[in-house]
């Protein structure tokens, strides 16, 4: 089974900590996974690249009332390029919250089929604690049951990077970052969006730690 994973857990990660409303300094970050493996996802490496099980961004936050989840794929890519539905793919958001930070406890899952016309997608996302069923509904649609709310669709790429400042960085040695230049400018991606009650993901004062893999279905290495 061919995977993609998206690594935000673990001293590499993110940790939510949300007993203590704060998310804890200090803490390594990975953010991007974009093209990773090359072998596989690169279009420079591969002349049919898996684009759909290609993970580009997680983001996850708390409020006082909800964790939240941005899971990115199939992207960067412009702008008159459609969304990338493949039902073939799974998309796991796994959830550490009982204080071990490696293992799962709550992994959600989601996965894109036929909606409710035949030229709209829809999206099904499964396993959410507080839900006794999974969320379907169509794509480019506000879904909300059971006080979670998800809305998978294209999205402009939220993730800012100023590809040039760092060549010319890795180049001279000299910081030439600029804020105002940004290579993910003007283009899309696909875009899965979770909102769930802070009170269903928090365990005590444990860390929250999130990352997502993709998996394809008959897929091979």
């Amino acid at each position: 089974m061919r995977q993609r994973t998206k690594v935000l857990a673990g001293t590499a990660g993110l940790a939510l900590a949300i007993g203590a409303s704060q998310i804890l300094p200090g803490l390594g970050l990975t953010a991007a996974d974009h093209l990773d493996p090359p072998g596989r996802t690169d279009p420079n490496v591969d002349s049919t690249p898996d684009r759909a099980a290609d993970i580009a961004d997680l983001y996850a936050w708390h409020t006082a009332d909800s964790v939240n989840i941005i899971l990115t794929l199939s992207g960067p890519q412009a702008t008159d390029q459609p969304a990338n539905y493949d039902p073939d793919v799974l998309y796991t958001v796994n959830i550490s919250n009982a204080g071990s930070r490696v293992d799962t406890e709550i992994p959600i899952y989601i996965r894109f089929g036929n909606g409710p016309t035949a030229s709209q997608a829809g999206v099904q996302v499964s396993n959410v604690p507080g839900t006794t069923s999974p969320i379907v509904g169509a794509v480019e649609t506000d879904i909300a049951r059971n006080g979670v709310k998800v809305r998978a669709g294209l999205f402009d790429d939220p993730f800012f990077f100023d590809l040039q400042g760092f060549m010319d960085t890795a180049n001279t040695g000299t910081l030439s970052f600029m804020s105002n230049r940004d290579f993910f400018a003007g283009q899309n991606l696909t875009g899965v969006v979770l909102s769930i009650p802070r009170n269903r993901i928090e365990n005590g004062n444990n860390l929250i730690d999130i990352w997502a893999e993709t998996s394809r279905f008959g897929g091979q290495i």
